[in-house]
């Protein structure tokens, strides 16, 4: 299968660089279309996997997936794997795995935040109300589950570790950080376990089920759960963003629902007065308040200095993946991965 200017691979290729004159050389060419018709092979397996003969699950675990998203996750397997035998079956069956494990963790999570919307449509829980929603959720971590089971033990491994990581980091963000620990450092271990882990997943897979050498395996899981951290960290800052069209959320959606975020966390030190504006509003909406009671803090905190320290802190981890990746022999994919990280942070949506 190739993949012509109007796929869907060949768009997701372009929103990560990947089609730009850095990589317009034939080699650079060779592997872009690789990448593409990996991709397309994942997104056409994703479109079998959400189908099912229950017309409620077939409307409600195809929802979020025909709502778009980046496919972060298939695209870093299928780049890591070109370091092997390049986009193998067993590396795209892993690449479908885990982002239908993605998908079903984003059914849970709005439930949790209370999320109203998601990429720009209204969330699950809002149209089918929480239960159904959570039971979609966990219907897809079922059938990533049965995908990986396809490919052996060390597949199932990497599945269970990470869907671990998966529901720790979700269960520390909800309770929060005991006494005695560092904030930061507590949320930046959330953004390793909630977003990291899967994204690290996701570039071990694709080194790991396409034959490429053991010695890349790690360097290339560092860089994932690296990646992952920026890529959250640039979220905490999208996250603040006015224009609710482009990113497909209402702003501040997790301030909103009580969920902090690296900006919030930063005003401990720099900005108490205003953290504690937003601590007011938040409890105020949790007690039945409208949403537009923070608007005004969040507001502030979109200009405040912090959120742009936020951004700083996503380029350096950003930064550090990339260095991550020195064991790697110089060439496409290395250059590939590094361009993946940048543009990563450096998005509005």
């Amino acid at each position: 299968m190739t993949s012509g200017p109007q796929t869907s691979g060949s768009r997701l290729a372009s929103r990560f660089g990947l089609n730009d004159r850095v990589f317009a050389t034939p080699g650079a060419r060779r592997l872009v279309g690789k990448v593409e018709e990996g991709l397309e092979r994942v997104e056409a397996g994703l479109a079998d996997d959400l189908r099912s003969t229950d017309r409620l699950v077939d409307a409600t675990a195809r929802y979020l997936y025909e709502a778009g998203g980046k496919r972060v996750r298939p695209m870093l397997a299928m780049l890591s794997a070109q370091l092997g035998d390049g986009a193998t079956e067993q590396v795209v069956t892993a690449a479908r795995a885990l982002e239908l494990t993605h998908l079903g963790s984003l059914y849970h999570d709005d439930v949790m935040d209370e999320a109203d919307r998601r990429r720009g449509v209204p969330s699950a829980h809002a149209v089918w109300g929480n239960s159904v929603a959570i039971l979609t959720g966990d219907v897809l971590f079922s059938r990533a589950s049965v995908l990986m089971a396809e490919l052996g033990t060390d597949a199932m491994k990497l599945q269970s570790e990470t869907f671990e990581r998966l529901v720790l980091g979700q269960m520390h963000e909800t309770v929060g950080a005991g006494e005695g620990d560092d904030p930061i450092e507590f949320y930046l271990q959330v953004l390793s376990d909630k977003t990291g882990s899967l994204i690290a997943a996701s570039a071990h897979a694709g080194a790991l089920f396409s034959g490429a050498d053991e010695r890349f395996h790690e360097p290339l899981r560092v860089f994932g759960e690296k990646v992952g951290v920026a890529f959250q960290l640039m979220d905490d800052v999208i996250d603040l963003s006015a224009d609710a069209a482009t990113t497909g959320k209402v702003p501040g959606t997790d301030l909103r629902a009580g969920v902090p975020t690296m900006p919030y966390l930063l005003l401990a030190e720099a900005d108490p007065a205003l953290k504690a504006r937003i601590d007011e509003g938040a409890a105020l909406i949790a007690d039945g308040a409208a949403p537009e009671t923070l608007d005004d803090g969040i507001a502030a905190l979109r200009d405040h200095a912090v959120t742009a320290r936020t951004r700083e802190l996503a380029l350096e981890w950003s930064d550090a993946a990339a260095a991550a990746l020195a064991p790697l022999p110089r060439g496409g994919v290395r250059e590939a991965l590094t361009r993946f990280a940048g543009t990563l942070v450096d998005r509005s949506n």
